[in-house]
């Protein structure tokens, strides 16, 4: 048991993840272990075509870059020791090793919160400022908004791990979860968590509630700019340049909203059902949608299909 964080620091957790289904574990197994292979793949692609393919320095691309390697260092945060969870009947983590996995999980989902919201901005410039583009969206402006976005995430990240685990755990260190999740980690701890609460609040709003706001403001002003370009084919291209970003969004916000954004049942005969249904939905939002980012932003997009195609065909047929 893990009496306190000072006077048991290399004392650790115990993740249940989903020992109490032993045949699922398998299967779960080879499904994240498959996802996972994908995740790596798709986004080391998009980040290796954005970096060789001259064509697609711009902005836009840019920043894809930075979602793709934001989403790989996400998911190797947390997939490996999930499928770790998979094979070992009583799956452990030191105190510390459960501290920094919270670190670099909630780091990576407050950054892309921030960038999603910072590819929005892009958009609403490209198509509602085109002449304007080149000036607003300078290497002398994207570079430092993405380095803003990952500081942000890296800020929030430190301050609500070090809320988190500065306090005692006395009683059950068994954390229901495949991870060291910060909420699953809060539940355990047999002291005063009003500050842990409202710091988590006041992150929602930030993180959650104000990308969402400035991504919503952002599209009402695109949907009204292309609604205005006089040819259906003018706006089917221009509609084109975002609806990969857009969907991405719906994915990503619909689910870490649900996931943080909704109350905690106080009924105790729901607990159970509650806690399994925000297992499965942390493991959603933490596998399938990174996943379906390179593939969202490849099948949509003509510029990356074709640096892609190029890549290969350089590879085959070199000259």
């Amino acid at each position: 048991m893990v009496s306190s964080n000072e006077t048991s620091p290399v004392i650790g957790f115990i993740l249940l993840g989903l020992s109490a289904h032993p045949k699922l574990e398998k299967t779960f197994f080879v499904l994240i272990l498959l996802m996972y292979l994908v995740i790596l793949l798709g986004n080391g692609v998009l980040i290796l075509v954005t970096v060789l393919d001259s064509r697609l320095h711009t902005p836009m691309y840019f920043f894809l870059g930075n979602l793709s390697f934001l989403d790989i260092c996400y998911t190797t945060s947390s997939v490996p020791l999930i499928l770790d969870s998979f094979l070992t009947p009583r799956k452990t983590i030191s105190f510390s090793a459960c501290a920094v996995q919270m670190f670099l999980s909630f780091a990576m989902g407050a950054t892309e919160c921030v960038l999603l919201s910072v590819m929005a901005f892009d958009r609403y410039v490209a198509i509602c400022n085109p002449l304007r583009y080149p000036v607003v969206m300078s290497t002398a402006t994207s570079v430092p908004m993405a380095v803003s976005s990952w500081v942000a995430g890296s800020v929030t990240a430190t301050v609500q791990t070090s809320l988190a685990m500065r306090l005692p755990f006395c009683g059950d260190n068994i954390i229901d979860h495949f991870t060291c999740e910060i909420l699953a980690v809060l539940k355990l701890a047999c002291a005063d968590i009003s500050v842990n609460v409202i710091s988590m609040g006041v992150a929602n709003v930030i993180f959650l509630g104000v990308p969402v706001l400035f991504i919503s403001f952002s599209y009402v002003f695109i949907i009204a700019t292309i609604l205005r370009i006089p040819s259906a084919e003018g706006r089917r291209k221009a509609f084109s340049t975002c609806s990969a970003h857009l969907t991405v969004v719906v994915i990503f916000y619909g689910t870490i909203l649900f996931m943080y954004g909704k109350p905690k049942s106080k009924d105790p005969l729901g607990a159970d059902k509650q806690d399994l249904a925000d297992r499965l939905i942390s493991l959603f939002y933490g596998v399938v949608t990174p996943m379906l980012n390179p593939i969202i932003y490849s099948l949509r997009n003509k510029d990356v299909k074709a640096a892609v195609r190029s890549m290969v065909f350089q590879k085959r047929f070199p000259q």
